[in-house]
């Protein structure tokens, strides 16, 4: 039996993982309202981050939406309308500020590198120019990412660690 990673005091404060998140999304499963894209072309880091930002945004949102219509459904001694929920995630996500959600991308960077080490993740072989301003020089293209069939066989609790899982390699 496997034991879920997690801190000793106060616990993850995300709904989901962001290596869950990595690879539902990499084997086009589209999770959270998040594209499907085609698993065997990948996405790039920039895109995989920005979508789990927006579905912890998503996520942060239904809960908050969810516990309020509970409150007011108690309150009201009425049963509880999905309808209600939905309004209010949708104003809930209107309020949300992007940067809520305490992940940054120099983090995930560091993160997905972890990945590529312990073979999880590889370049798919396709490349894009980045687009910046006019007036500054052409950026280092856009790499796309794909999951490799050790990614694909990791276990769920090697990937809610991937840096134990490393370093446990390296024993």
């Amino acid at each position: 039996m496997t034991e879920l990673v997690r801190p000793r005091r106060g616990g993850f404060l995300r709904p989901f993982g962001c290596g869950w998140f990595v690879r539902e999304y990499l084997m086009g499963n589209g999770p959270y309202d998040s594209p499907r894209i085609d698993p065997a072309s990948g996405a790039p880091q920039a895109d995989i981050f920005h979508r789990y930002k927006e579905a912890l945004l998503r996520a942060t949102a239904v809960d908050r939406a969810t516990r309020a219509e509970e409150r007011q459904a108690r309150r009201e001694r009425r049963p509880i309308d999905p309808d209600e929920i939905e309004k209010l995630t949708e104003k809930h996500l209107a309020r949300l500020p992007y940067k809520s959600s305490a992940s940054r991308y120099h983090s995930f960077v560091v993160y997905f590198s972890n990945l590529q080490r312990l073979g999880w993740v590889e370049f798919s072989g396709i490349e894009e120019p980045s687009a910046f301003q006019d007036h500054y020089p052409p950026g280092p293209p856009r790499r796309y990412y794909r999951l490799t069939p050790a990614g694909r066989a990791a276990p769920d609790a090697a990937w809610s660690n991937p840096l134990a899982a490393l370093y446990a390699s390296h024993l």
